[in-house]
């Protein structure tokens, strides 16, 4: 390849030689040149991957502890609310029959008796009584040992025995 260069002092040099890939080049690079590490594609080291690991699992120290109560959480609000569900659809049937129900069930399926035509119901949407978060049927009891003018509805909470200082009933809410 026939290259005119340039020289420092003068005028160009004509039909100068220049080898291709190995010696002298136009750039100035010459026998024995590397490229620079810029151009090659590098990996990482164990150091850095261990550096790496180090942070994620201190991050996930930190937080995952802050993330384990929200479950216990959400699941005593899902009582509460549903809880309360009951108390409403308690209250609807107490104004169209005149007497809270026998059961729960009496809220989904209507009750025999001489004011079966006062039943409007279903008062609750799901074909059956929903059980707690936990997977506990709610407790009913009416006339209730709380409220002894109306009833009692609570779930036995988180740790399924009823009776405990964790329960979750209507008397425990605020109106």
């Amino acid at each position: 390849m026939k290259i005119k260069a340039a020289s420092k002092n003068g005028p160009p040099i004509a039909n100068r030689q220049l080898p291709i890939g190995g010696g002298e080049t136009p750039r100035g690079g010459g026998p024995g040149h590397r490229p620079s590490a810029r151009g090659k594609s590098r990996g990482f080291t164990l150091v850095e991957l261990l550096l790496v690991l180090v942070i994620l699992a201190t991050l996930a120290a930190i937080v995952l502890p802050k993330f384990t109560g929200t479950s216990q959480r959400a699941r005593i609000t899902a009582a509460t609310t549903q809880i309360s569900t009951f108390k409403t659809a308690l209250g609807a049937y107490e104004v169209d029959m005149g007497y809270y129900p026998k059961s729960l069930n009496d809220l989904i399926q209507q009750p025999g008796g001489n004011n079966a035509q006062n039943w409007h119901g279903p008062y609750l949407d799901n074909d059956t009584v929903p059980a707690d978060p936990w997977g506990n049927p709610y407790v009913y009891v009416c006339p209730g040992k709380h409220n002894p003018s109306s009833f009692d509805v609570s779930s036995a909470g988180p740790d399924g025995q009823p009776g405990t200082a964790d329960d979750i009933g209507n008397w425990t809410m605020s109106k």
